[in-house]
């Protein structure tokens, strides 16, 4: 089988890209490249150099796939219409040009952050979507044009995977590196807001058995790990580099505030920040998903413990000077 993967220079999927690489089930594996490969580099993939709003270049990469996978997105934005633009614009240029090549197998990474917070009880499928912040409007409003769009004979399924954490992640890293430092950043308590975190590996399990799964139409899965808290993750962390960290416990009403001087700030230099006034409106808030539905139709499972898959995250961290 032949591949085309968009998003392969990123964080999760650079890792399905490796790990399509290594499957003797695919003989190519065609990646969509910008500019520069990163985690790709030296390795044995096909290059489609250009980008989602280039009908072109995407119909060259689909003629002849049997599968595409799409996980390029944008988490950071100023805008909605930038958001838009990434998300739900490139998402529809894929679903017609598939739909044209008569590629009938396609895997879309959308997120929790589209059906909302959990407040109090994990989300499910059959939640209505309820986003708080423009990425997750974004992917709320992808999620209906995947609807519309889709060809009647394709099979496509939506994965929505909560926090994501592993080696080669640089966000939820900074936290990390804070820990290692001996502060710990905790919103409130640390132990509620509950939130649901997965192990990158996991992540591409999930979407490798939902490649698996062929029935026409369009499902959606969460593709999940263990519900947790920052506590807990603090607890395993500090085990891991060997000392205690400080916890610094900010105020809910003060996370906006903090966010929102960062965002300022940075916006002055030129930049925006990962800490900004969006992300604060979900740091506050309950993220927790349920992964029945997924267990049951795709036989998925997360492999990972959290102390396992922090275990491997910090030593990837440490091996590679990162921390």
């Amino acid at each position: 089988m032949n591949a085309f993967v968009t998003g392969a220079t990123g964080f999760i999927g650079s890792h399905l890209a490796d790990h399509l690489m290594e499957s003797s089930s695919y003989n190519e594996v065609r990646c969509l490249v910008r500019s520069q490969e990163k985690w790709l580099d030296g390795k044995p993939y096909t290059r489609i150099h250009g980008d989602l709003s280039s009908i072109p270049v995407l119909r060259q990469a689909v003629t002849g796939v049997d599968t595409i996978f799409h996980l390029a997105g944008v988490v950071s934005a100023r805008s909605q219409d930038e958001f838009n633009r990434a998300n739900v614009d490139a998402t529809e240029n894929i679903l017609r040009v598939a739909d044209q090549a008569g590629v009938k197998n396609v895997v879309i990474l959308s997120s929790l952050a589209a059906a909302g917070p959990s407040n109090g009880s994990p989300k499910t499928e059959k939640d209505t979507m309820n986003p708080v912040s423009m990425y997750g409007q974004s992917k709320k409003t992808m999620e209906e044009m995947i609807q519309r769009t889709a060809g009647k004979s394709m099979s496509v399924k939506i994965l929505r995977p909560p926090a994501v954490y592993g080696p080669r992640e640089d966000q939820i890293f900074t936290l990390f590196k804070m820990m290692k430092y001996g502060i710990t950043p905790i919103v409130g308590d640390g132990y509620t807001p509950k939130l649901s975190i997965v192990y990158v590996a996991d992540v591409v399990n999930g979407i490798m058995k939902a490649a698996e799964q062929n029935d026409k139409g369009i499902e959606t899965y969460f593709i999940s790990g263990q519900i947790t808290c920052w506590q807990e993750i603090k607890k395993i962390a500090d085990t891991i580099f060997g000392k205690k960290s400080l916890s610094l416990k900010i105020p809910p009403k003060a996370v906006k505030k903090v966010a929102g001087f960062i965002e300022t700030t940075a916006t002055l230099f030129g930049s925006y920040p990962v800490v900004n006034r969006e992300k604060a409106r979900e740091m506050i808030l309950e993220w927790t998903c349920s992964y029945e539905k997924a267990e049951k139709n795709l036989g998925y499972r997360p492999e990972y413990t959290l102390e396992e898959g922090l275990s491997r995250t910090l030593h990837w961290y440490k091996k590679h000077k990162w921390l």
